[in-house]
């Protein structure tokens, strides 16, 4: 593990090495990608330090036992070897699932799509709960959400909403949670008192920069519209809403967020670069869905990924069999720990692929 650990190490300096020459300073695009690259390292290298002082100090201490021949000492450095040896191991657990190699997306903001699916009026108002939920777990890790567009239920909630989050790390928290949510409680409609089923589709990709997609403003048709919603007085009276229709593919994107037009516009425009990388991005996670039983991180949007039961305040989650029983503080935004264990989940699988490789 050592002489893997340098290599990292040496290719590390060699990054840091690069990231000085001029001329690679003018190229932005090799330099963003060369900051990403060295930023990920970081923590791999910290660990390598630490890992390489607990290798030597083992030296050291066996050294001690070798030579010394007060038994007080030996003892103490007996004790001092045994702790440090449990600490090695420990250390090479952490380290081996640190350089597993990980979705290149998950330093990404992410795009999140909740639309109501089958169950009316209480879909709608189910796929509400999701974005307050989502809206509350953001704000517990200080990312930035950003509405792009949406249309309200009849009575309540959002038979769609597309928003942006930003901050650090979000796709790689966020991916989890795309597919079919299903609810079951009695719905605010129901006059008997019935348990009712119904499920909003959650998709969550990977915001694609500028330099991702090469996106032609020739490609791009522009229409502005006026907004609807609560807005005030720029509603339904300035051209302020913005659609965006990419001829190529005939993808539609819009926006009405923003009262500034050129606000929707850019907002319309990352979710339309998004749209274009995700066909790409797709052919990746359908790579792994191949060799990952757990498919924790599959963009498969159609298939059936967790069950809110209300009567029973639980949450199943069925790629992984998890049930939890803290429904009221999950809605609220305690999710971390849903996340936490389909992580591990995925790590578990990727570090089988790494061993059969």
């Amino acid at each position: 593990m050592l002489d893997k650990l340098e290599a990292i190490y040496n290719r590390y300096l060699e990054i840091e090495k690069t990231m000085n020459d001029p001329d690679v300073m003018a190229d932005m695009k090799a330099y963003i990608k060369l900051s990403k690259d060295y930023k990920e390292l970081q923590p791999v290298i910290a660990a390598y330090k630490e890992y390489k002082l607990v290798i030597d100090n083992i030296t050291s201490a066996k050294e001690i036992l070798y030579q010394e021949k007060d038994e007080e000492f030996r003892a103490m450095a007996k004790e001092e070897l045994n702790q440090l040896i449990e600490k090695r191991d420990i250390m090479e657990e952490e380290i081996r699932i640190m350089l597993i190699p990980s979705d290149p997306q998950d330093g990404k903001n992410a795009v999140v799509e909740i639309r109501a699916g089958t169950g009316g009026d209480e879909a709608s108002i189910f796929a509400g709960d999701l974005y307050r939920m989502y809206t509350k777990y953001c704000e517990t890790k200080g990312w930035k959400i950003e509405l792009v567009d949406y249309t309200e239920g009849t009575v309540g909630g959002f038979k769609e909403i597309i928003f942006n989050v930003s901050g650090d790390n979000v796709y790689g928290q966020l991916k989890y949670e795309s597919g079919v949510h299903r609810v079951q409680r009695v719905p605010q409609t129901e006059t008997q008192g019935r348990v009712h089923t119904s499920a909003a589709s959650v998709a969550v990709l990977p915001e694609a920069d500028e330099f991702d997609v090469d996106l032609k403003p020739s490609d791009i048709r522009k229409d502005t519209y006026c907004s609807s919603g609560p807005g005030g007085q720029s509603v339904n009276t300035t051209y302020s809403a913005v659609r965006l229709t990419h001829i190529p593919t005939g993808i539609v994107v819009t926006c009405q967020d923003q009262k500034s037009q050129l606000k929707n516009f850019d907002k319309a425009l990352t979710v339309l670069r998004t749209r274009l990388y995700e066909q790409e991005y797709q052919k990746y996670l359908d790579e792994i869905s191949k060799k990952r039983k757990t498919m924790v991180s599959t963009g498969d949007r159609s298939a059936k990924v967790r069950t809110y039961n209300y009567p029973q305040s639980r949450i199943t989650d069925h790629r992984i069999n998890l049930t939890v029983y803290n429904l009221t503080t999950y809605m609220d935004g305690d999710i971390q720990d849903m996340i936490d264990a389909l992580q591990l989940a995925e790590n578990a699988e990727r570090l089988k692929e790494a061993v059969n490789v």
